[in-house]
Formats: C-alpha cells, structure tokens, sequence
C-alpha cells in the first residue's frame, strides 16, 4: 500500500520559480513550503510513472489494475512471475489470437515454467502444383489442445486452460482440450 513519504522535497521549490525581488520576501519564503509539500508526491508520481504502468516494475496491486488495461483475468493462482509475464506478453498475444502459435504462446503462459503444450488445428491453408492435390487437415473442424504440467491439481489446472482456451480459440471452432501432470523429477542428493 502507498502513502505519503514524510520529509518528501519538491525537487522544484517554488521559491526558486519567482522573480528575485519575490524570492526576499519573508511572507513567501515562510508560506511557499506548505505548497512544496503539497505538490512534492504529483512530482514524485509523475516522475516514477513508468514504474507503476510496466509490469515489470509495478507494485503487485497494480498487476490487476494493468491487466484490466490489456484486457487479461488474472488468476489467484499464477505466481506473481506469471502474472507480470501475461500482462507484459498480452499485447503482443492480442494480435495473434485465433491463431495456432497464439493459442501455444497463451496456454503456455497460463500453464507455467515446465510445461508443455501442443496445439493441432484440423485446417489449413496449402497449395499444389497438381490439381486435386490432397486437402491438409481433416473435414471435422476443431482445436486440439495438449498440456502437459509438471505438478498440480489436474481438475484445477483443465478448469484455468478451459478459461484461457475460450478466450484465444475462435468462437466457432470446438476445443478438444487435454490435460496432463507429469511426476516431478526425483531431487538430486
């Protein structure tokens, strides 16, 4: 949570921002201090404003808040690295959505570190130089998503991809959606 930093200076008196003539003035050298300590924190913000609109230097309360400006649901359940990886990473997502790599690079965002992910589209777009050439692809549209995590809770994780799956698959498409958890690797002695 922020707050007021006490003994904030205003890197910008205003003392020094009147005529010299003004600048003797007992009146004004006593009373312009209240003013620089009122205006000292829209200074501070203004100045460190990046570090509160970057995901990856933002506060972890402003994750939700950006999310909301790249239109991304964060969940509880994404560490704090994810969390700033989706927000950072939604843009650049939002333009290949629909698409077979997009849809990868979202469940692959949303399953983690460690995970694995494979996407089959039933279409496609091909060419021949003989006609009549084999169509690529099957006649049953659809998505075909596998994930494999390395740990978890099975029906949690299939719930969070099923969330993310509807938000990057089209609309008309069917997903086929599979979930998978490997066993950890045993820890080294």
């Amino acid at each position: 949570m922020r707050g007021l930093v006490p003994n904030l200076a205003s890197p910008v008196p205003l003392i020094t921002q009147l005529p010299a003539i003004l600048q003797e003035d007992e009146f004004l050298d006593a009373a312009l201090p209240a003013f620089d300590d009122l205006i000292a924190p829209v200074y501070s913000t203004l100045d460190n404003l990046d570090a509160y609109v970057r995901p990856e230097y933002a506060p972890s309360d402003f994750l939700e808040w950006l999310a909301g400006w790249v239109g991304v649901a964060l969940e509880g359940e994404w560490t704090e690295e994810q969390r700033r990886r989706i927000v950072a990473d939604a843009v650049a997502l939002h333009r290949r959505v629909g698409t077979a790599g997009g849809i990868r690079d979202a469940m692959e965002l949303a399953a983690g570190p460690g995970a694995t992910v494979e996407v089959e589209e039933s279409g496609g777009t091909s060419w021949s130089t003989e006609p009549g050439g084999a169509v690529p692809g099957s006649a049953e549209p659809g998505i075909a998503i596998s994930v494999t995590v390395p740990g978890g809770n099975r029906t949690a994780l299939a719930r969070r991809f099923e969330r993310v799956a509807a938000g990057v698959v089209p609309a008309y498409l069917p997903i086929r959606l599979s979930v998978s958890v490997s066993e950890a690797p045993p820890a080294a002695q």
